[in-house]
């Protein structure tokens, strides 16, 4: 059965849905992407069988009818039922709401209630946290600009700035989904912006970065919230730096992470791949963060030696095939080649990494026209399946929990209903109707009683360090990599050009950063300063306290939020 790749995020650089072509491709599954005009440097993929125009002006998520109208022309030029992955926050809400015209056509997992739209957006986000008492950064979701600048001060500087829909942010218009606001200032002038931005500013206390402090959750879910995939890595670079994505990440079982993961899609009733960003706070207890409801840019993190991963694991089970349970254990390496060099450029030297068994940068993902992913380098999955049919606590392979921390049970075994899988490791098999209980119906997952704290770190032998997934190089797919590379470099030069055209060396600035010192020194000298910004904003947890007057934080230099 064929696959599609949804991507209506205009970003030629989104290593994440080359990593499904390849993931998806070497398994002998033919595969389709829905991206922007001209495909970027993963039209260039070996693997892709073709390329399709979205919709033409982009998607209202509110009004999808232009999916619609674009999905089914791909279905009927494919000229059969395919497998439908969303690889964008965007493209998995409006799927969802489009989902019931396209039975018959896709095999879409089940989303209840508009699900990926309430966890995607991050003000409900925060209300559903607070509702479940799910650890949560304390937010403020500001209602005017005095009240933006007194919640910058009541959570303390710096304080961490989000849109609630980021899909809405419009082109071209520097304002990124996540900022790190280091005045308030900073963060009035970013309210103000609201507008443009089409969704509310959010404000979040900054949980200090440290070596052990960003983790993410990914996995992939059956019916109910049934784990058939799913693993703990840490983030080692972003890009932006501070906050932003994955540019180096390694795989490492954290059970608190783990454990939170999969309680919450459980709680939900979660069908799909997910996504979750956690932070670790001072007192070691571990923060959701964000919600993305598609596999991750890195998901090619948690492959196991066969190269089974998230996407591959959602396209058995929604084809009605068993996911084999995954072989291989944490160590394994993510690189995001291009982010990663402009991480080291900011002043970060880039960890470490150890190439073993003719990994290479690309060795882990290397393996031969039509072959099985994953070369010798390429171990090290992230399995949350346990292997006891009655569903109990036994760790699933993958899964080391730290000394003195309980592991985590996962799927059991599949029952003798279950259709059986393909003897051979392609993933081209029976395409079946789409049952109820999709591959592998068994019973749900149980979850183990033990410890939810944070447990003690699993850090990988010394055996175990090196495999390497590189996001763009792989020596049996170079093109994406080579295209890549000259669109990267293009870029840079560009920058280049407008700074010897006189552009400033710290970057390009709005008039708002400009402005900013001055401002600030108004606010100083009681203009239209934060001693008028009303009564005292209110945090979820904590009562905010109006900002004082004449505050020596206020920095003269321009913010870090408008200077990228």
């Amino acid at each position: 059965m064929p696959a599609v790749l949804l991507r209506l995020d205009r970003n030629p650089f989104h290593h994440g849905t080359l990593g499904a072509v390849r993931s998806l491709g070497r398994q002998g599954v033919e595969v389709h992407a829905v991206v922007e005009a001209g495909g970027g440097p993963v039209s260039r993929s070996r693997y892709l069988h073709a390329t399709h125009p979205g919709p033409a002006g982009g998607v209202d998520p509110e009004a999808p009818e232009a999916l619609l109208e674009c999905l089914v022309g791909v279905s009927e030029r494919i000229g059969r039922p395919a497998v439908l992955v969303a690889m964008d926050d965007l493209s998995a809400i409006a799927v969802s709401r489009v989902a019931p015209m396209l039975t018959g056509r896709f095999r879409i997992p089940h989303q209840p209630d508009d699900l990926p739209a309430r966890v995607a957006d991050k003000a409900e986000l925060s209300r559903l946290c607070a509702r479940w008492d799910v650890p949560h950064p304390e937010t403020v979701i500001p209602q005017s600009g005095g009240e933006a600048a007194g919640a910058a001060w009541a959570l303390g500087l710096p304080v961490v700035a989000k849109w609630s829909r980021p899909w809405l942010l419009p082109a071209g218009s520097g304002l990124r989904s996540t900022t790190l606001v280091d005045s308030a200032a900073g963060a009035r002038e970013l309210y103000e912006r609201s507008a443009e931005a089409g969704s509310p500013l959010l404000l979040q206390r900054f949980l200090p970065a440290g070596p052990d402090t960003d983790w993410f959750f990914h996995g992939a879910f059956g019916r109910g919230g049934r784990p058939l995939l799913a693993g703990s890595g840490r983030k080692e670079l972003a890009w932006p730096v501070r906050a932003g994505l994955t540019a180096v990440g390694r795989w490492l079982a954290d059970p608190a992470v783990e454990e939170s993961g999969l309680r919450l899609a459980e709680r939900l009733g979660y069908q799909g791949i997910l996504d979750l960003d956690f932070r670790r706070d001072e007192r070691g207890a571990v923060r959701l963060v964000d919600f993305n409801p598609r596999p991750g840019a890195q998901f090619r993190l948690f492959a196991d030696d066969a190269g089974l991963d998230v996407v591959q694991a959602m396209y058995l089970d929604l084809t009605g095939q068993r996911v084999p349970e995954p072989a291989g254990g944490p160590g394994r390496v993510f690189v995001a080649e291009n982010y990663a060099l402009l991480a080291a450029v900011r002043g970060h030297s880039l960890p470490r990494l150890r190439l073993r068994g003719g990994g290479g940068a690309g060795g882990a993902s290397g393996a031969a026209a039509g072959g099985v992913g994953g070369g010798p380098g390429a171990a090290g999955a992230a399995g949350a399946r346990g292997s006891g049919a009655d569903g109990s606590g036994v760790p699933g392979a993958g899964v080391v929990p730290g000394p003195g921390v309980s592991g985590l049970s996962g799927v059991s075994d599949p029952g003798p209903s279950s259709p059986a899988g393909p003897s051979s490791p392609g993933l081209s098999g029976p395409s079946g109707p789409w049952g109820a209980d999709g591959a592998g119906g068994a019973a749900g997952a149980g979850m183990a009683s033990g410890s939810a704290g944070p447990g003690a770190l699993r850090v990988a032998e010394d055996g175990e360090r090196g495999r390497v997934e590189a996001a763009w190089f792989a020596a049996d797919d170079p093109g994406p990599f080579l295209a890549m590379l000259c669109a990267f470099l293009g870029r840079g030069l560009g920058k280049g050009a407008r700074l010897l055209r006189g552009v400033p060396a710290q970057g390009r600035r709005t008039v708002r950063a400009v402005r900013a010192p001055r401002q600030r020194g108004g606010e100083r000298a009681g203009g239209d300063g934060l001693a008028e910004a009303g009564p005292a904003v209110t945090c979820q947890g904590a009562p905010g306290v109006p900002a004082p007057p004449g505050s020596p934080e206020a920095s003269a230099e321009p913010d870090e939020l408008v200077s990228r």
